[in-house]
């Protein structure tokens, strides 16, 4: 299976990417729209959200009803992404056993954080507990 994206710009940096029926307007300066950094952490994110919820099930965790993730990217002094921290909050309120046996699975699970270079999966705090 591939997948395809078609991304066209007709002038200076802003793109529209087509992505099936959908388009997705990115501006790396972040003036016109999310700048690819942003729409970065956002996939990664939006990716998670069901990784965490597959997880929590498989791991027999509660169901996690809403879940909120903010997420942080750190860059270098050239604006490339250094490092990514998720801080996730749920309604279910996980203790740490949960939490961790969650966040395991969700990593094994989220198709984005397998995507990315190891220094880049980010660092999870859900509902208070740090986990490596």
């Amino acid at each position: 299976m591939s997948i395809t994206v078609s991304t066209r710009s007709t002038e200076g940096f802003e793109s529209t990417s087509t992505i099936r029926a959908f388009a997705l307007d990115i501006d790396p300066t972040g003036e016109g729209a999310p700048d690819t950094l942003e729409s970065l952490l956002s996939a990664y994110a939006a990716c998670y959200i069901p990784a965490l919820r597959v997880g929590a099930e498989r791991a027999d965790v509660s169901e996690l009803g809403t879940i909120e993730i903010e997420a942080e990217g750190d860059t270098n002094d050239d604006g490339k992404l250094e490092s990514v921290t998720f801080t996730v909050t749920t309604d279910t309120g996980l203790d740490a056993d949960d939490a961790n046996a969650t966040v395991a699975r969700a990593n094994a699970l989220c198709k984005v954080h397998d995507a990315l270079k190891g220094e880049l999966h980010a660092t999870v705090t859900i509902d208070g507990h740090q986990l490596d």
